[in-house]
């Protein structure tokens, strides 16, 4: 069995998943953000957790809601 992976790493696969979907780039990413490229790339990697308004930045962006992004949790799914 699986360790459940953190948080953070979930969110940022998520992102990365969403992105590839939609050819979205970091850098472009980065520049919708503010952000250097660097720092997102923590952010994606789960080295850094994304904070809730740049969360709902790039929901926006990636034309999604918030809560596509925060799932799958295993552990919080109902049986």
């Amino acid at each position: 069995m699986a360790l459940p992976q953190s948080p953070t790493i979930m969110v940022g696969a998520n992102v990365r998943a969403e992105m590839a979907r939609r050819r979205v780039s970091q850098m472009a990413l980065g520049a919708h953000l503010g952000l250097s490229q660097t720092t997102i790339s923590k952010r994606l990697a789960g080295v850094t957790p994304f904070d809730i308004n740049e969360l709902a930045a790039i929901a926006e962006l990636l034309h999604v809601n918030v809560v596509d992004l925060l799932h799958p949790f295993p552990e919080s799914v109902p049986a």
